[in-house]
């Protein structure tokens, strides 16, 4: 928890929830104020004197302007705040009810992590396109506050009649790209005005593939969006102009968009165990492919991720096999930790059987609804609120179960990649039956109903709590949750399994080793060997593509047996001995068929001579072709130095 809060400001909100504030206390081990039923009107000294010692939480989220401004008048840093009731610390079954607020309040106390942000500057340049009447009308209002360039289509040129501080250009959008602040533009057939002249506006020859910078786009236009996920893409704003209220809401929040803003930084990366491609040979590209927004692109063997676009879903760290894609604001070790703590003051409390609620603000929505209006959430269903749900993988919730939750729920929205947390959850349910819930209602009534007759498991013998990366937290839950289990099938979306080797046809050429990603191929320096650790294998699809004789395939599957840990051979074969030294070289069987197909059947190779050169090892090699008569490397007789004397006694010749 945060060290430096010590106590707990509490309230009843008028009575609508019983608070006990000797248990709570007991139970986080924090000091408890008395129970206080209108600490945001009645009780406000009060409140301004924990703010003033600097060592209190405010358990009242829903007045925290309040509470701020208290804050600020009195020149202290804002409160911590957070709510019991609305977060679902409330509940009709008020026996049972003291471990989950104890849970609630401990995780809602810990150290989060910080956020990255970056600067972002709009200088109010703004493009407006979409049906004639609806783009004059806006670029009227927007002329204002910003600067507005109005895209109208070439045959609505007839009917400008008068334009007064901003400017119309006609013409098609041909492609963008970019984000808030930095929108690049390529227009086809596009016209200026030429404001000279009497009578009708005249405009510029039509030009294609002219380029435009821009801050903001209004898309007033019934056509498609110019953008994937366009609701995401900051500066991009899309209204129907048909509904007047969503088209003066745009143009609000258009209007809003000049000056300098942060834009958070949801994303790092690290090319160096990136597993996208090798060679020029494709691999892995699930964070490519789950990105909505196009901000993931490929570049040569790693990705790029443009922060512009990116808007932080998380989908991409979820899917990402080798851990080179983590999810900053919320990563697996910070959730992990909330588990842990969760786990921790709930059954410290003396609570039992905990299921668990992941969800993000639409889920919040719902819940504080319930508490609310309804008979809340029961004493053992705790939320876990997080940013971006689809960050909550298979992983995690399989550390769930190992931690001691009898049932994880996820809960999507509007906005949630359902397509990734349901790949997620497949993953999971494969390794521990019912895993992952996954639910979606938008009725805090129908969410009610999901947590009616709970269901208890059977009673772990084991329990866990896993660390590392997402790979390590998968294998230490699993073999939790399946101690009789060792090989789990998997479905085909999964970044685990077993690489199958086709030994009739493999050579052992050795290049899937020297291209693997994550060092799960490898050789034996000494003998001709193919090794393999399970445990290391991404899946990726790489060794496959770059095998000349299509030798590779693959198993889906957990390995949970420690031989998974351990290097394995796929094949060995006899090395050939050099017929000179006798040192050991190559393949037996593969320098035999290089003799078989080449000696005396081509020109190089055409006497005994040359054909044994196929026989030595690189050292024998060249050194029997320093001493043949047809030396390579025999150059002829070198020039003799040209001296003075010699440039002398040719002036002394003229």
């Amino acid at each position: 928890m945060v060290d430096k809060i010590e106590k707990l400001l509490l309230c009843d909100c008028e009575g609508s929830q019983k608070v006990d504030s000797a248990a709570l206390a007991d139970a986080t081990g924090l000091k408890c104020s008395k129970v206080y039923s209108e600490l945001c009107i009645k009780n406000l000294d009060i409140v301004e004197k924990a703010i003033q010692s600097g060592d209190t939480a405010i358990c009242c989220e829903q007045q925290s302007s309040i509470f701020d401004e208290i804050a600020a008048d009195i020149d202290k840093d804002s409160p911590i705040v957070f709510d019991i009731r609305d977060r679902a610390g409330w509940t009709v079954d008020t026996k049972t009810v003291v471990p989950k607020m104890a849970a609630l309040t401990a995780e809602a106390l810990m150290e989060k992590p910080i956020q990255k942000t970056k600067d972002v500057t709009s200088q109010g340049r703004c493009l407006i396109l979409g049906d004639c009447e609806s783009v004059l009308e806006a670029a009227q209002i927007l002329q204002e506050t910003l600067s507005v360039t109005a895209l109208l289509d070439p045959k609505d040129g007839d009917e400008i009649l008068n334009v007064n501080g901003f400017d119309v250009v006609l013409g098609k959008i041909k492609n963008a790209k970019g984000s808030f602040g930095d929108f690049t533009i390529v227009f086809d057939k596009l016209q200026e005005l030429v404001p000279s002249g009497r009578g009708p506006f005249k405009w510029t020859h039509a030009q294609d593939g002219a380029t435009s910078s821009c801050d903001i786009i209004l898309d007033l236009s019934k056509d498609d969006a110019l953008f994937p996920a366009s609701e995401k893409r900051d500066g991009y704003i899309r209204a129907d102009v048909g509904q007047k209220t969503k088209f003066t809401s745009a143009i609000l929040n258009a209007s809003q968009l000049q000056g300098t803003f942060e834009k958070s930084l949801y994303i790092k990366y690290e090319a160096s165990v990136c597993a996208h491609s090798r060679a020029e040979k494709p691999a892995c590209s699930n964070c490519i492919n789950v990105c909505p927004t196009g901000a993931i692109l490929s570049s040569g063997e790693t990705v790029t991720i443009d922060p512009g676009i990116c808007a932080g879903c998380g989908a991409c760290a979820a899917v990402c096999p080798s851990g080179a894609i983590e999810y900053e604001p919320g990563p697996i070790s910070w959730i992990l930790a909330r588990l842990g703590v969760i786990q921790k003051y709930y059954k410290g409390a003396g609570g039992k059987n905990p299921y668990l609620l992941v969800h993000d603000d639409h889920g919040r929505e719902l819940i504080s609804f319930l508490a609310r209006y309804g008979d809340g959430l029961p004493s053992n269903v705790i939320p876990m609120q997080l940013d971006a749900i689809a960050t909550f993988g298979h992983a995690e919730a399989l550390a769930a179960h190992a931690s001691g939750f009898e049932e994880v729920f996820l809960l999507t929205g509007p906005k949630s990649d359902t397509d990734t947390i349901l790949g997620e959850a497949e993953i999971a349910n494969a390794i521990f039956e019912n895993a992952l819930r996954v639910v979606e209602v938008n009725d805090p009534l129908e969410l009610s109903n999901i947590f009616e007759g709970l269901a208890k498991r059977a009673d772990k013998t084991q329990l866990s709590k896993p660390m590392g990366s997402r790979r390590q937290v998968t294998r230490v839950a699993s073999k939790t949750l399946n101690p009789e289990k060792e090989i789990l099938p998997l479905p085909d979306h999964a970044p685990y399994g077993a690489v199958l080797l086709d030994n009739d046809s493999c050579t052992l050429c050795l290049s899937c080793v020297s291209l693997c990603p994550s060092g799960a191929l490898g050789e034996n320096p000494d003998l001709p060997q193919l090794r393999f650790q399970e445990d290391a294998c991404l899946q990726c699809g790489l060794c496959s593509n770059i095998c000349p004789e299509n030798a590779i395939s693959y198993e889906k599957r957990l390995n949970l047996s420690n031989s998974a840990l351990e290097q394995t051979i796929l094949k060995e074969e006899e090395p050939f001995a050099c017929i000179e030294c006798g040192s050991l070289f190559g393949v037996k069987s593969s320098v035999e068929r290089i003799i078989d197909k080449l000696a005396g059947k081509h020109s190089m190779f055409s006497n005994s001579d040359a054909a044994k050169l196929i026989q030595m090892c690189d050292d024998c090699r060249i050194n029997a072709q320093y001493h043949s008569d047809n030396n390579p490397f025999a150059g002829g007789e070198r020039p003799r130095v040209r001296t003075t004397e010699d440039y002398l006694s040719k002036r002394k010749d003229h």
